[in-house]
């Protein structure tokens, strides 16, 4: 997990923007499954958006417990939303 600044916060925050969620978070949870989902998504696109349609009310713990398991960065909270991001390991592209 790498720390960002509060410029590099924000720029994620514009790219982030106009992004989907692509995994969402619903009755069964923060699943074996949904933590893999999140890990290929990371690898895929850097930054993706992750939307709680259930346990609002753990969104916080569960966010922390996504960004340990995937090694990714949590950019902002916003409502039901959270943004995370992880650099790519290979920068041929």
């Amino acid at each position: 997990m790498i720390e960002l600044t509060s410029k590099q916060r924000k720029e994620l925050e514009k790219a982030a923007h106009d992004l989907q969620p692509v995994v969402i978070v619903g009755g069964a949870g923060v699943t074996e499954g949904v933590i893999k989902m999140v890990d290929s998504s990371l690898s895929a696109h850097e930054l993706i958006k992750i939307k709680f349609n259930e346990y609002k009310d753990e969104k916080v713990e569960l966010t922390n417990k996504l960004c340990e398991e995937t090694d990714a960065t949590l950019v902002r909270l916003i409502g039901n939303v959270a943004i995370l991001f992880r650099e790519k390991e290979d920068e041929e592209e």
